[in-house]
């Protein structure tokens, strides 16, 4: 394997050029796919270098829209991400990202300020990692995120994947939902807390539970207003012919989903 990638390479720190580990051949890939957005090519046959060892395969856009682009195509199992990028931010990159999926997306940057942290963390960055980065902390924060998205992908196996009646149809597989045979169109705030409430049907699940779910964050000091997005979905998915309403309300205590009831 060519060297020069790892060599004093500005982007990695604290790691030996000699290290055996990089000059393994290629493995065959297991399925994993990394989708780095990013417009530095070294950085790229850097991270390529290093994601071969784990038996990850690597495919690298050099723009925002690019990236989203290649996200949509590929459907990767985790998002490495620049923040800054010539006319799309990786802020703005992963706010989009957001609304089309729930990959687990990596911020790799040289900004780190607290103000860049919640930034991110309120647009659905999962994680940051300050360039330049070490080897190690790098494939342990790779390995600690695809493992937190099976782990997700496996809980939700185990629950409801598709709600039906005569007139609401919620499939969690496709993401789709239908009310009367026609496709109701949600953001995706919308959609996840519907689905987190189909899954969890007949409990009362608590507006901070929610907002942990399907933002990621508390209700105070955040963005999450689950009481805002019950009110869109009931507008959505109410069904004014037979006045059925799926989403209840407790008061001081949440939300539940209510089934209609089969006749």
């Amino acid at each position: 394997m060519n060297m020069d990638c790892l060599n004093g390479n500005p982007h990695l720190k604290n790691v030996s050029c000699c290290e055996s580990v990089f000059t393994l051949p290629r493995k065959v890939p297991v399925g994993k796919k990394i989708l780095l957005i990013d417009d530095d090519p070294d950085l790229g046959r850097l991270i390529d270098a290093i994601l071969r060892t784990m038996d990850l395969t690597l495919y690298q856009a050099f723009s925002g829209p690019e990236g989203l682009k290649k996200s949509y195509e590929i459907h990767p199992d985790l998002v490495i991400l620049d923040v800054m990028m010539p006319g799309m931010s990786g802020f703005d990159v992963c706010s989009r990202l957001r609304e089309m999926s729930s990959v687990p997306v990596l911020m790799l940057t040289a900004r780190v300020s607290d103000n860049d942290l919640l930034h991110g963390f309120n647009v659905g960055v999962d994680d940051f990692l300050r360039k330049p980065f070490n080897k190690n902390e790098f494939q342990a924060r790779i390995r600690a995120l695809l493992r937190r998205s099976n782990r997700k992908a496996a809980e939700a196996a185990s629950y409801i994947q598709i709600y039906e009646d005569p007139v609401l149809e919620v499939n969690l597989n496709s993401q789709s939902v239908k009310l009367n045979g026609k496709v109701v169109e949600l953001s995706p705030r919308e959609y996840g807390l519907l689905a987190y409430l189909v899954r969890e049907q007949g409990k009362i699940i608590s507006k901070r539970e929610l907002a942990r779910e399907v933002w990621g964050e508390p209700v105070s000091g955040g963005s999450a207003n689950p009481a805002l997005y019950v009110f869109y979905l009931r507008k959505k998915i109410q069904d004014g012919e037979h006045g059925h309403q799926y989403i209840h309300t407790f008061w001081g205590r949440g939300y539940w989903f209510e089934p209609r009831a089969q006749r």
